[in-house]
């Protein structure tokens, strides 16, 4: 693997060289791109505002649809990880709570992120050699189609604490579980992905990159032609351990009845791995 190079959206060849990014890496870098930093600047504003109020634990989780608000406590623990990462985090979709002054900008911010990673997966289908593409159980671009699974995740990551346990990390190296993930570059540096030879590599973090994974979903659909790349969010040093670091993921999601392969249905792998998250 490679330094990751960013693509120019707007260039004539951009499909084909992000998608053999995503081939070779996992992870893909546009710049250029239809999401403005305007946009995800001003989500950032106001969301630190949410996560520094307490009235955020009017909006605690709901643990059977697993919209709302996670505090750091209820932090996620990676696959294969026993420390809980360093974190905070929202879970939004359109159909689930959200704080009424903050709901229009997400909603607006949702439906522009799942059209362009609409077609960044139509590029993927596009350049998936033939027999791969045969193992398809549907289009790809078919199988996002009257999803409500899709999740826009609002992720902060507070300042250092001193009392730290040793071990603990913002976000532990893990793969993701859906079919592509669309981040914008976050606030603050950190993220990493790891490379063949088991050393990791920064993810370009320039304000104003979208920076695109694979999922575990597609690495199945696919057979393992594109790889779910392990990937981690490092803690701050120095002065830079006092900053909050906030970030937008994406996690595009098929209907839960498509079929990934023989193995699974898209809700079958989403179940399992949703137990693993959970250490039940």
């Amino acid at each position: 693997m490679g330094e990751l190079v960013a693509v120019d959206y707007e260039a004539a060849d951009s499909d084909a060289r992000f998608v053999a990014s995503l081939r070779e890496t996992g992870f893909g870098v546009l710049k250029n791109h239809p999401i403005t930093e305007a946009t995800v600047n001003a989500i950032y504003e106001n969301w630190y505002g949410f996560f520094a109020n307490e009235d955020k634990h009017r909006y605690l989780f709901d643990a059977e649809k697993f919209d709302g608000f996670f505090p750091t406590t209820m932090a996620e623990t990676a696959k294969g990880h026993s420390i809980p990462d360093l974190k905070e985090y929202y879970h939004y979709y359109p159909w689930g709570r959200c704080p009424e002054g903050l709901k229009e900008q997400l909603d607006h911010y949702y439906s522009n992120a799942v059209s362009l990673a609409s077609t960044l997966l139509s590029w993927v289908e596009k350049h998936t050699p033939a027999d791969v593409a045969s193992g398809y159980t549907e289009p790809l671009s078919n199988m996002i189609k009257g999803s409500d699974q899709t999740l826009l995740r609002v992720l902060h990551y507070p300042p250092m604490p001193n009392d730290i346990d040793p071990g603990a990390i913002r976000a532990s190296a893990h793969e993701d579980i859906n079919l592509l993930t669309l981040l914008p570059a976050a606030n603050e540096p950190g993220l990493q992905v790891k490379k063949r030879d088991g050393t990791w590599l920064d993810v370009p973090c320039d304000f104003g990159n979208l920076i695109i994974n694979v999922g575990d979903m597609l690495q199945e659909a696919s057979g393992g032609y594109f790889p779910s790349t392990t990937h981690r969010v490092i803690n701050p040093e120095g002065t830079n351990a006092r900053n909050s670091r906030i970030s937008l993921p994406l996690f595009l999601h098929p209907r839960p009845d498509v079929r990934l392969s023989a193995r699974y249905s898209a809700g079958e792998y989403l179940t399992e791995r949703l137990t693993e998250l959970r250490g039940k």
